[in-house]
C-alpha cells in the first residue's frame, strides 16, 4: 500500500532548481509542437455586447411605446369591424330598399335589348315618386298567372344558405323566389293599344317604329285592340315570339294589362357583362308629341261618350227610386 503523495519540498528531485531545465521539458514541448500557439488576449477576449443585447432586460422606452401603439390600433379595428360592417349592410339595404337594385335576366323574352344572364339596375326611386312612361325597360311583380310555381328544397350547406339570404336581403344576390318580370311599357292608362296596322302595333292610331324587336321577328302573331284602363300598363317583350306579355293574358282581370303598383322599377342600365354595358334608354317612336295628343284626343272622345251614358244611368236609377218612394 503505497503511502499518499506529499507536498513537493525545495528539496524534491521533481522541483526544478534556477538555472536548470525541468525534467520532462523536451517531451513537454514535443508534445505540445503541433498545438496553435496561444493567441492574444485582445484577440481572444469576446466582443462588447450590443446595445440591443445589453437593454435585453430594459426595452427602449420610443421602441414600447410603439409597440403599445401597434397593438392598441389592432385591438381599435377589431372593435370597430362588426361597425363598419354592419353599416355598410345597412347602406346596401337602405340602397336597395328606395334607390338602386342588381337584377339577373333568367329568360329570352327581351332579346336582343337583353340576354339570358345579364344583370341590370333598376332605378326604384323614380317609381316611388314619378309615373312610367311608355318605351321604359321596367321590372314589375307577378300579378298571378305570369311565372310558374317553383319550390325551393331548402336544401344545401345551411351556412352557405344563410351568407346567401344575408346578400339577397341587402340586395347583392338576385332572389330566386322573388316573382318579377321584365318587359317594355307600350301602353300607359288611356292609351288605346292594337295590332296590327300595316303590320305595326299603334298607340292611340299611331304606329310605332320598333328597332328593337327581335331581328325576324313579327311585332305580334295575334290581333288585339286593348284600352288601357286606369292605374294599370300593357306590357310587351322585346322578342316578342317568346314573350308571354299582356298579350297572353287577355283573359286575366284587367284584359292583359299590369297593376302600375306592381312596377318595382324602371331598368336603366346593363351593368354586366361588361363588354355588354349600355344605357336602357327610351326609343324615339316613343317620344314624339303626337301620341299624347292623340291620347288626349281619345280621352276626350270617351268623356264624350261615358259622361252623357253616365248621366242617363243616374236619371233612370232616381226615376226608379222616386216612383218607388211614391209608391
Amino acid at each position: 500500500m503505497s503511502d499518499p503523495a506529499a507536498p513537493v519540498g525545495p528539496g524534491d528531485p521533481d522541483e526544478p532548481t534556477e538555472g536548470s531545465e525541468p525534467r520532462g521539458a523536451d517531451d513537454a514541448y514535443a508534445a505540445d509542437s503541433d498545438a496553435p500557439e496561444s493567441a492574444d488576449p485582445a484577440e481572444v477576449l469576446p466582443p462588447p455586447p450590443s446595445r440591443r443585447a445589453m437593454r435585453r432586460g430594459e426595452e427602449d422606452p420610443a421602441e414600447a411605446e410603439a409597440g403599445q401603439r401597434r397593438v392598441g390600433q389592432s385591438s381599435s379595428l377589431m372593435r370597430e369591424l362588426p361597425i363598419l360592417v354592419f353599416v355598410a349592410l345597412a347602406l346596401a339595404l337602405l340602397i336597395k330598399t328606395f334607390l338602386v337594385q342588381a337584377f339577373f335576366i333568367p329568360s329570352d323574352s327581351m332579346e336582343n335589348t337583353l340576354l339570358q344572364g345579364d344583370r341590370v339596375l333598376v332605378n326604384k326611386f323614380a317609381s316611388h315618386f314619378g309615373d312610367v312612361k311608355r318605351g321604359e325597360v321596367v321590372v314589375f311583380r307577378d300579378p298571378g298567372g305570369w311565372l310558374p310555381a317553383t319550390n325551393d328544397d331548402g336544401g344545401g350547406n345551411p351556412i352557405s344558405k344563410g351568407l346567401k339570404d344575408v346578400f339577397v336581403f341587402v340586395g347583392l344576390l338576385p332572389s330566386s323566389s322573388e316573382k318579377d318580370l321584365i318587359k317594355r311599357v307600350i301602353g300607359v292608362p288611356g292609351d288605346k293599344i292594337a295590332c296590327c296596322t300595316n303590320g305595326k302595333v299603334t298607340v292611340n292610331g299611331i304606329e310605332l317604329e320598333e328597332p328593337y324587336i327581335y331581328p325576324g321577328d313579327k311585332p305580334s302573331d295575334r290581333q288585339f285592340s286593348v284600352t288601357v284602363p286606369p292605374n294599370r300598363l300593357w306590357v310587351m317583350g322585346d322578342h316578342r315570339s317568346l314573350s308571354a306579355d299582356s298579350r297572353v293574358h287577355m283573359t286575366d282581370p284587367g284584359n292583359g294589362t299590369i297593376p302600375a303598383d306592381n312596377v318595382v322599377g324602371r331598368a336603366f342600365v346593363l351593368v354586366w357583362p361588361l363588354g355588354r354595358w349600355s344605357t336602357l334608354g327610351v326609343p324615339d317612336t316613343f317620344k314624339r308629341k303626337e301620341l299624347d295628343a292623340a291620347a288626349v284626343t281619345t280621352s276626350s272622345i270617351g268623356l264624350v261618350v261615358l259622361v252623357p251614358l253616365a248621366l242617363a244611368r243616374r236619371r233612370r236609377s232616381g226615376l226608379v227610386v222616386h216612383e218607388h218612394v211614391d209608391a
